[in-house]
Order: structure tokens, then C-alpha cells, then sequence
């Protein structure tokens, strides 16, 4: 029992218990206030469409950069889009010009964070508009992205609002695999997001880790405080988050119902490892490169970072701890073992503990993800879930290592992309509410 105990919360985690009680109080303390919680509408004060600048930085994207063009088209004629093509080799800027946008060229490739700075300067985005949205190539709005995520830039203090993710799951994957790494992932967006997310966002707390670049706002008085193409890193969009954290540049807001979008999700093992190992990668340099300070978000970051690594190393150990104790339980039953080792083992690693432990904390959040979603495939679906946390806890621990002793150029490559041929364009396919 105790066995079983404690795996279960190293695996379900102190972080858990913790946000989601933050974001339970907020949506209490929202209804007790009487103020609608779903869905998020626009309020006074927040800018208006035609002040948002929609960037997308693309590399060798011509698969789905047109549909993703062709799709904020339906939002009016108000929408300003414009795609700096770093380093194409393809027709990625004939496409995107074709389909109305405003188009840079850039070669050599600078990678993502490079093409950002690059295009805000040529564009003259900073002085022409109110906020910039970071869109990704294969990334689709929801019908009310603007409605609802320009109305959290109603308050004053909010410089930045996190982009909701959800599975785009259209086209579909042709595998069985493929479809269930595309609902693995987006479990792990339901449970990031409702779980943790909800309850860092809140006012008094304001330590949401990153705005992801998929999809996200920032004003852009705060774009000249930002180091965006920091030497050394991967990814940009963690350490765009962390600089405003750490310049105390504003607050982040987030909520489950506002700024949703949906994007494409790898649909192979390779590409889901190629990406994931691309986002822990600068995860940890990001870690890396800003000092500690004694401010909330960084105390949250160190909970988080411990409890990271701790339980990584929990499920790396799992399949040779169960292997071991099951081997020394049926030595035990044999009678094979009378120097009484192999009991003494499967009794401080009881296997159905271990199992257990990891099992059940990991399959509710498959209930969860079914509930939100609405998609009762995940009840079954849930059952090989657990093989891909294992996955994850390797790449996890995989990055940290290359985060220490390699260092990266930025470069970057788009994973395989599934033509998109929907109808209906970003108001296609609507995401869950949190009630």
C-alpha cells in the first residue's frame, strides 16, 4: 500500500493537486461574482481586430499554409496576415501570396525565432499595431478566437494571452498508431491546460510557464523588452515567456474558453519525437539561460522542474522494477530463493503496486480527457496511453542531458504535415468548454 502510495503521487504530482485547486477557486470565485465563465466574450477596452498583426514564420509549410490562410479569410477583410518564409526551398511564399498575405523571403534559414525578429522589423509591426498573434502554418482559429481573447487585453496589466491548444483532427490519420498519438496528445493538452495552465493564470499568481507560438497574443509595446532570438535556443516561444517574467513586463492570461485554436499534431512515432524532443530541448535551455529569482514563477518553475525529473525517472525505472519484482516474487514462490532476498525484494516493489500506481492516476486523466472532449474513444483508448508517458519521461530526461552538453544553432524543420482539405475552415471544428 505504501509502495502503491507512493508512486501514485509522483506520477499524479504535487503540481496537480496544487493548480487545480487554484483554478478550481477561480472558477468559484468567477460564479460567486456571478460572471459567466463559458464562453469568454469580448469586454470594453479590448483591441479591436483590425490592430492585430497575424505573423506566421514558415519553413517548407506549401502542404498546409494555404488552407491556414484561406481559413482566416472567413474572419473578414479586417484581418491582417503576414508570413515570412524562412529559407523555403518550396513554394511556401507563392502559396501564401496567392492566398492574400503579406510576404517576406528570407535565405539563408535563420530559424523560427530569427524570422520573427525579422519580419516585426520589416513589417513594421510594433508601430503599425496594437497586438501581434504568433501563428503557426498548420494552425486553425476557432470561430471566437478574436472575440474572446482580445476581451482579456481589457485589462491593463495583461501583456500576453496564451493560445488554448487543441487537436486538429482533421485530416485523419490513415494508422490506428496515428490516431492514437494524435488523442494522446491532445489528453496532454486537456490536462495541461485545465489542470495546471487554468490555475497559473490566475491574477494573483500570474506563473504560466510559456505562451506557446502556435497560436498566442502579445501586445507589442512589450516586443522591444523581449530578447525573441536568444542565441543558443531551440525554441523561442519559453524563452519569450520567461523574459516576461523575468522583466516583469506584465501578466499572462489564459483561459480554457478564450484564444482557442487548433493545429496539427504529428500522426508517427519519428515526427511525435522529433517535436517533443525539439520542445524539451528548449524547455531546459531556456531553464538554462535565466537565473532563479525569488518571485512566484520561479518558485512554481522549481516545484515543477523537481517534480518533472523525479517523476521521468519514476517511469523510466517502471518496466525494470516491475521485471525485477516479478522475477524475485515467482523465485519466492518457487522455493528457489532460501537466502530470502527475492522476497524481501518483491516486497519493497510489490508489482501490482507499481502497475497500479502508475496506471490508475494516468487513466483518469484519460476519463478527464473524455469527458472534456466528448470523445468516449478515450476510455479505450486510455489503456496504451501509459507506453507513451514512458516515451515522453525518456525524451524528458534525453533533452536535459543535450541541454547540458550540446549546444544548438535554432535551425528548424517543420515535422510531416497532413494535407488539410476541410470545409468550413477555422469554424470547422469547435473546442471543448470548461463548465
Amino acid at each position: 500500500m505504501i509502495s502503491f502510495l507512493i508512486v501514485l503521487v509522483l506520477v499524479l504530482g504535487v503540481n496537480t493537486i496544487l493548480w487545480t485547486t487554484v483554478g478550481g477557486m477561480r472558477v468559484v470565485a468567477a460564479r460567486m461574482r456571478r460572471k459567466d465563465t463559458v464562453p469568454v466574450r469580448l469586454r470594453a477596452g479590448g483591441p479591436a481586430r483590425e490592430e492585430v498583426a497575424i505573423l506566421i514564420a514558415a519553413h517548407n509549410e506549401e502542404v498546409v499554409i494555404g488552407n491556414t490562410i484561406a481559413s482566416l479569410a472567413e474572419f473578414g477583410h479586417d484581418i491582417n496576415v503576414f508570413v515570412v518564409s524562412d529559407g523555403s526551398t518550396d513554394d511556401t511564399a507563392v502559396i501564401a501570396r496567392a492566398h492574400g498575405a503579406t510576404v517576406l523571403e528570407l535565405s539563408p534559414n535563420r530559424g523560427k525565432a530569427g524570422a520573427l525578429v525579422e519580419a516585426i522589423k520589416q513589417f513594421g509591426i510594433a508601430e503599425r499595431f496594437e497586438v501581434l498573434l504568433l501563428l503557426d502554418a498548420d494552425t486553425h482559429l476557432t470561430a471566437d478566437y478574436f472575440e474572446s481573447g482580445l476581451g482579456e487585453f481589457a485589462d491593463p496589466s495583461v501583456v500576453a494571452v496564451a493560445g488554448r491548444a487543441s487537436t486538429l483532427f482533421v485530416p485523419r490519420s490513415p494508422t490506428f498508431f496515428g490516431r492514437l498519438l494524435v488523442a494522446y496528445r491532445e489528453r496532454v493538452y486537456i490536462a495541461m491546460q485545465y489542470l495546471f495552465k487554468f490555475g497559473q493564470a490566475a491574477r494573483y499568481v500570474n506563473a504560466v510557464p510559456i505562451v506557446p507560438g502556435f497560436a498566442s497574443m502579445y501586445r507589442t509595446r512589450i516586443l522591444a523588452d523581449i530578447d525573441i532570438a536568444a542565441q543558443g535556443l531551440k525554441i523561442e516561444d519559453y524563452n519569450m515567456t520567461f523574459e516576461v517574467h523575468a522583466k516583469r513586463l506584465g501578466r499572462i492570461a489564459f483561459h480554457p474558453n478564450a484564444a482557442i485554436a487548433l493545429t496539427q499534431d504529428p500522426d508517427t512515432l519519428f515526427d511525435y519525437v522529433k517535436q517533443v524532443q525539439r520542445w524539451n530541448l528548449g524547455f531546459w535551455q531556456t531553464v538554462g539561460r535565466h537565473r532563479f529569482r525569488l518571485r512566484t514563477f520561479w518558485l512554481a518553475l522549481t516545484l515543477f522542474i523537481a517534480e518533472l525529473v523525479l517523476a521521468s525517472v519514476v517511469l523510466i525505472l517502471l518496466i525494470p522494477a516491475v521485471l525485477i519484482s516479478t522475477g524475485a516474487a515467482t523465485l519466492d514462490d518457487l522455493g528457489l530463493d532460501p537466502s530470502g532476498y527475492a522476497d524481501d525484494i518483491s516486497g519493497i516493489l510489490p508489482p501490482l503496486a507499481l502497475v497500479l500506481g502508475v496506471v490508475i492516476p494516468d487513466y483518469l486523466l484519460s476519463v478527464l480527457a473524455a469527458v472534456v472532449s466528448k470523445r468516449p474513444i478515450y476510455l479505450a483508448y486510455g489503456f496504451f496511453f501509459p507506453f507513451f508517458r514512458i516515451v515522453d519521461a525518456l525524451l524528458c530526461m534525453v533533452a536535459l542531458f543535450e541541454a547540458v552538453f550540446s549546444r544548438s544553432t535554432g535551425s528548424w524543420k517543420s515535422p510531416s504535415r497532413r494535407p488539410v482539405r476541410t470545409e468550413g475552415g477555422a469554424h470547422a471544428t469547435e473546442a471543448p468548454a470548461l463548465s
